[in-house]
């Protein structure tokens, strides 16, 4: 306890240390003050009065009394918020007596200083984050966007998406790391990170070509599949429509789906393009006879060759999980290539070409990826029994001479 007396010497000495420990008392004490209305005025006026100290340390240490509090008084918190910078940057990021209304009002004019302090906030509304967007300044978009507890509005992520995304990495970065970025703005992003990786000097120069162009290729179909699975999922926007409308969607991509295990978005995808409800696909996939099947994707528009294929792949895929199993995957893939082969007697028609050379292309790759655990998973089973057999002189294979 500091008597009254106490207190008057503190807040009139001429030691602006003195000054502000009279200053911070006289915050906390009207904080946690209990007693009659007069005392409580009485503190408010004390509190005033330390605003007008000639000492940025008394009006700091005012500052710091009252920074956390809620209940901290509004027109003092207001006048600290037009204080010196080292003052009003704290309160910025720190008071939670300042409600949206202050902060909107103080984004549109604040430097950068204080728009950093605010992007900071614990808690961020919307609209506060929306405001501190639309004033353009790069640094404090990049300090926003990686918080995912703060809500920006979709149509927003959209439009930074598309006007700041595509050129610039980190902006990219960070909107794709957020969990509520619209799904086109995602496939957009994605579209421009391949790009990126395509013209980049160092992969370019690490991989050949064609098979950067096939990687690449497939990490962009993988990502459209994935994108469109999440939003199948959730079932709140007509991404795979979308798609369809703007002639997105093509035979490989509805085999990667499939293969890929993401079937919700194939049977979105395929709802769309036959005009069915989605719960009557579902039937077909699971239950659907061959000739059931042929009809749905005749009214897809596929032609007879490639919904005689996608029938198949769909059998396939009933007995299958193709979702988590990579060697399931490459079993149904080298099992449709194979018939395809037989029924057209190796002769594999033009319509069918660039959905055989899809197959052909994710059988390698499904191949070498299913492998990968075989040889360690072996050696774990038989360790310590088995050994590998050493060759010796005579064993040695001898090959003639070129």
């Amino acid at each position: 306890m500091v008597a009254y007396q106490d207190f008057v010497s503190l807040s009139q000495s001429g030691d602006s240390e003195e000054r502000g420990q009279a200053a911070h008392l006289a915050a906390q004490a009207y904080l946690r003050h209990t007693g009659p209305a007069d005392e409580h005025a009485a503190l408010y006026a004390a509190l005033i009065g330390f605003l007008d100290d000639p000492s940025v340390r008394v009006r700091a240490a005012l500052a710091y009394g009252l920074l956390h509090a809620a209940e901290a008084p509004r027109p003092i918190i207001l006048a600290l918020l037009q204080d010196s910078e080292i003052i009003s940057r704290a309160v910025a990021q720190y008071s939670p007596a300042l409600i949206d209304a202050d902060l909107i009002g103080l984004i549109r004019k604040a430097g950068l200083v204080i728009l950093h302090a605010i992007a900071m906030r614990e808690r961020l509304s919307a609209r506060a984050a929306e405001a501190l967007i639309a004033r353009q300044e790069r640094d404090v978009t990049l300090r926003l966007l990686p918080r995912d507890d703060v809500p920006v509005p979709q149509a927003l992520l959209l439009k930074l998406a598309v006007e700041q995304g595509i050129d610039d990495a980190q902006i990219r970065g960070a909107l794709l790391g957020r969990s509520d970025l619209p799904a086109a703005a995602r496939l957009a992003l994605v579209e421009a990170a391949v790009a990126a990786l395509r013209g980049a000097r160092i992969v370019k120069g690490a991989i050949a070509a064609p098979r950067l162009e096939r990687l690449l290729r497939n990490a962009m179909d993988t990502a459209l599949t994935a994108i469109g699975e999440g939003e199948a999922i959730v079932g709140e926007t007509p991404f795979a429509s979308e798609l369809v409308a703007a002639e997105r969607v093509n035979t490989r991509v509805m085999l990667h789906a499939v293969v890929n295990g993401h079937v919700l978005f194939f049977a979105d995808c395929l709802a769309a393009l036959a005009e069915t409800p989605r719960e009557k696909i579902f039937t077909l996939l699971e239950t659907g006879s061959r000739p059931a099947l042929n009809a749905l994707l005749a009214r897809c528009g596929l032609s007879p060759a490639v919904r005689n294929m996608m029938a198949r792949l769909i059998c396939h895929a009933r007995a299958a999980d193709l979702a988590d199993d990579v060697t399931a995957r490459h079993f149904v893939v080298t099992a449709l290539t194979e018939e395809l082969i037989v029924e057209h007697d190796g002769i594999i028609p033009p319509e069918l070409e660039e959905a055989f050379a899809y197959l052909s292309e994710q059988n390698v790759a499904l191949a070498r990826r299913a492998a990968r655990g075989v040889m360690s998973a072996f050696a774990g089973d038989f360790a310590g029994e088995r050994t590998m057999h050493v060759i010796t002189g005579d064993d040695r294979l001898a090959l003639p001479a070129a």
